[in-house]
């Protein structure tokens, strides 16, 4: 017998699967055929009625859906279609009315869909129930050993009624309850803001707070701390394989979720993505976990980029990094160096690397199989942990993940098994995969599943939506089918977990050798710093610092020497050679290339020192030249020169000192003496300028300076006079005297001045004629004018118009001395004074780290010094922290032994 307390025992199970609405008509129907035992229970009766109508009545929302259905995704491209073909002034309402329509259609499309998924966990909760009941039943007619329904005892009909309306009754309101508690979750599952919430946090709180929090500190902290001994490690040299820790290398083929795996790890979509194979180098991938800070960053350190907050960006530049190996390569082994900083990740050392293929594309080149699997296989040597990715719905045999890790990993200590895409199996299918057996790896295997399924095919949700959307759905399938995975290991949240652990009981196994081979390294080290450089300490800073010194010494030295005699020989010697061009250009020269002019010439400057009186035509022309002498600008021809005479200076004492070898500090030094003296150059020039202004209108001459002057017109005409001679007869060395007379004497017998080619003379021959005769003319010229000048015309100031050679040096001499005290004062004296401090600027101040190491490492022999001085800095710190970790480790044996001798005694008393 059957009674109502045993109601309370029947459970109502969500989640198992659904039969079919066939397998319903069909015990429906074979109920009906058995009158006895309907006409014995008219409330079972009144139940399968009820449920009939409720099939009827899902077959109907069944067809409706399916209407629905068709019309979202059948006439909305039919609509499209005939949208564009109207006028274009229309096109954009109807657009506008089309998106309208799709959107409504896909919320009554997804309505619909949500109302039929409760009516058939409705119709599944009743029939279960009344199953169940009716087995129940069954049971107790086997157990009687007769059938209860044969007799007429009304007792026991109405305990078997009652207990079947009850047992209904119940299934209905239960599952009813269900759906709403459904509809409260999912609103539970939003935040304020309308966004999702991530689940299972509460889950993970209650398992944290079994585990004692100061175990997992120090364990974090030591994990960090192994990382960061392992980056040191490849600091101090990237290519040794004997000095380095494990890091967690993550293998897979081309679509197993590799990708997916270590983004869901991370919380970010952030590897590049495409449909060639765009993983083309190994992307060394540092997490540091950094509790107290809110903002997630990247930085790429050998690209010198840092702080990086968007994500989509580093994707790009990974993207970019990747795609920039030649095709013709297709795989490079220089690696990316990425790390990232968050305070949801977990301090982990990951190496991504190619996926493995089985085939290569047409434009791939044919080698790019091997070249990838030689890839791998270096970094898959020991210690190094494997991650070896497979998709479950990929037969493990096929796995090129689990194959390649066998080579490296025969015996599958170093291997943990990852299985990605869970959800596209039977659950019962992964839960044999997982437990291990088939092919065991001693680290076991995790199941993740790293991709949510898409709700809509308008809206993809991307970056920290994404990560939150994939843990909810793999967290709630796992709950769903949480039966099915009962002791497996799955979750991302596990596989972290289990990376932490495994990673840092690999690096505390390998600092002991590690350490020793360490201690190998600096004694071979210091013994090399000792004999080549006798453990001087040197840094770039100290070696910049230095040579500065030196230069600052030579720069004062420089000041010293170089005053008010050396601007006046630099202004002085310019200005006269624009006073012989003033000359040439006034009296010297003739009009034409004609010998008719040359005589012209002569006889005029015989005439001049022939004048016994002032003559009005010589008078102006040596006022036009003496006023083309002031106005030529001497303030910024005298600036500049002086200027450029510094840089100069400059450059020739840093050529002294040890900075030859590094032109980018030569430039440096450059740019700060150009700093300074730009700072002064106009209002220096302004101030010459108007100091001299008075010599523009009239210029005095006393006896004294005549004469000086006088003496060094004569000078600079014998200087003139022998440069002339010796270009004339360097062209007859070259030409040959009797041929160039030829030329010369051609020349002058035809009048003119040809180019063309005659016969006998080449055109290029021809031209050294016309030189040769210039400076023929030019030595009578220059004796004329040097005759004039010794005569005793030219000893008095009053004959200036005869002597314009004298007359002009006079004012040249007026020019240079009056320019030369105000660069003295506004110019030379402020450089010298402020060109250290700017230099101290420039060098200290505005040069970077990067740069004054780049700067020292310019010499070879100074880059030697420093990088074997880092090397042995950088291994004793190592040395240091590893032995500080060892003997953290030691003092918690020691701690724990003790513990473990004092619980004994407790026990022994």
């Amino acid at each position: 017998m059957i009674r109502q307390n045993s109601l309370p025992f029947i459970s109502i199970t969500k989640g198992k699967s659904f039969q079919s609405v066939s397998l319903l008509k069909n015990n429906y129907s074979s109920m009906i055929s058995n009158k006895r035992f309907l006409s014995n229970s008219p409330l079972i009766f009144s139940t399968f009625k009820i449920i009939n109508k409720q099939q009827q009545h899902n077959q109907q929302i069944y067809l409706i859906n399916r209407q629905l259905r068709s019309i979202s995704f059948s006439s909305i491209p039919k609509f499209i279609g005939k949208t564009v073909k109207l006028p274009a002034y229309l096109g954009g309402g109807l657009a506008a009315a089309g998106s309208y329509v799709a959107f409504k259609v896909e919320e009554a499309s997804n309505y619909t869909t949500d109302k039929l998924n409760q009516l058939k966990d409705l119709g599944n909760g009743v029939f279960d129930k009344t199953s169940e009941f009716f087995n129940n039943l069954k049971f107790n007619e086997d157990q009687s050993g007769n059938n209860n329904y044969n007799n007429n005892n009304p007792n026991t009909d109405g305990d078997s009624t009652t207990a079947i309306g009850t047992a209904t009754a119940a299934a209905i309101g239960l599952n009813t309850d269900e759906n709403e508690n459904d509809d409260d979750d999912d609103d539970d599952n939003v935040d304020e803001n309308g966004k999702e919430k991530l689940l299972g946090e509460d889950d993970d709180n209650e398992d944290d707070e079994e585990e004692d929090d100061t175990t997992n500190d120090q364990m974090l902290n030591l994990t960090r701390q192994m990382i960061e001994i392992r980056s040191l490690l490849q600091e101090i040299d990237r290519s040794a394989d004997t000095l380095k820790l494990p890091s967690i290398v993550v293998i897979g083929s081309q679509s197993s979720g590799k990708s997916s795996v270590l983004e869901s790890i991370v919380g970010h979509e952030f590897l590049p993505k495409g449909s060639n194979m765009v993983t083309r180098r190994p992307i060394e991938l540092t997490l540091v976990n950094t509790p107290n800070t809110a903002a997630e960053t990247a930085d790429f350190p050998a690209l010198k980029m840092y702080n990086l907050t968007n994500f989509e960006q580093v994707q790009k530049i990974l993207f970019d990094l990747n795609m920039a190996v030649p095709e013709i390569d297709a795989i490079s082994n220089d690696p990316i160096q990425l790390t990232i900083r968050s305070p949801t990740i977990p301090d982990l050392s990951l190496v991504d690397l190619p996926g493995y293929i089985q085939v290569e594309a047409a434009d791939q080149p044919p080698i790019l199989k091997s070249k990838i699997r030689e890839l791998c296989d270096k970094y898959l040597e020991s210690p190094n942990i494997i991650l070896a990715i497979s998709a479950a719905d990929v037969d493990l045999a096929n796995s090129a993940a689990l194959r390649a890790s066998k080579i490296a990993d025969p015996k599958g200590e170093r291997t943990i098994g990852v299985i990605t895409k869970l959800d596209l199996v039977d659950p019962k299918i992964a839960r044999n995969i997982l437990l291990n057996k088939k092919y065991p790896l001693k680290m076991g295997y995790v199941g993740v599943i790293t991709k949510s399924p898409s709700k809509s095919l308008f809206k993809v949700k991307r970056g920290h939506d994404a990560f939150i959307a994939q843990q909810n759905f793999e967290y709630s399938y796992f709950k769903t089918n949480k039966s099915d995975f009962n002791q497996c290991n799955v979750s991302t949240k596990i596989l972290k977990k289990k990376l932490i652990k495994v990673l840092e009981k690999t690096m505390s196994m390998s600092l002991t050798p590690t350490a020793n081979l360490v201690q190998q390294e600096l004694d071979e080290t210091s013994y090399k710093f000792k004999v080549e450089f006798n453990d001087r300490h040197l840094t770039p800073k100290t070696y910049l610092a230095e040579n500065v010194d030196a230069l600052k010494l030579s720069i004062k030295e420089f000041n010293e020497n170089f005053g008010r005699l050396e601007l006046k020989s630099i202004l002085r010697n310019e200005l006269d050679q624009r006073v012989l061009d003033l000359l040439a250009s006034r009296y010297w020269n003739k009009f034409s290339e004609s010998p008719k002019d040359t005589k012209i010439l002569i006889e005029n400057l015989n005439d001049l020192n022939s004048l016994k009186i002032e003559d009005s035509f010589w008078a102006k022309k040596l006022e036009l030249t003496t006023s083309s002498l002031t106005k030529l600008g001497v303030g910024r021809l005298s600036t500049s020169l002086i200027t450029n005479a510094i840089l100069s200076e400059v450059e020739n004492i840093v050529d002294t000192t040890q900075l030859k070898n590094h032109p980018l500090l030569k430039e440096v030094v450059k740019e700060a003496a150009q700093n300074v003296l730009n700072t002064r150059y106009l209002s220096t020039a302004d101030q010459v300028e108007n100091c001299i202004k008075p010599y523009k209108y009239e210029v005095d001459v006393e006896d004294r300076e005549w004469n000086v002057s006088r003496d060094h017109s004569i000078h600079l005409i014998k200087e003139e006079l022998q440069q002339v001679n010796q270009s004339l007869q360097a062209m007859k060395n070259s030409i040959g005297g009797r041929k160039l007379n030829q030329v010369m004497q051609y020349l002058e017998d035809s009048g003119k001045i040809t180019t063309e080619e005659t016969l006998g003379f080449s055109s290029t021959l021809l031209s050294r004629g016309r030189e040769a005769l210039f400076l023929r003319d030019r030595i009578t010229i220059l004796n004329l004018r040097l005759k004039a000048l010794k005569s005793n015309s030219c000893k008095v100031k009053d004959n200036k118009f005869k002597c314009p050679e004298v007359f002009l040096n006079v004012v040249n001499e007026k020019l240079t001395t009056t320019a030369v005290l105000f660069l003295n004062v506004e110019l030379l004296t402020d450089f010298f004074y402020k060109f250290p401090r700017e230099l101290d600027l420039k060098l200290n101040s505005n040069l970077t780290i990067e740069q004054i190491e780049k700067f020292a490492k310019e010499d070879p022999k100074i880059k030697r010094h420093i990088e074997l001085q880092q090397r042995k800095e950088l291994l004793e710190l190592v040395l240091n922290k590893i032995d500080g970790i060892l003997a953290f480790q030691r003092n918690k044996n020691i701690t724990n032994n003790g513990n473990i001798i004092n619980e004994g005694f407790m026990k022994w008393r």
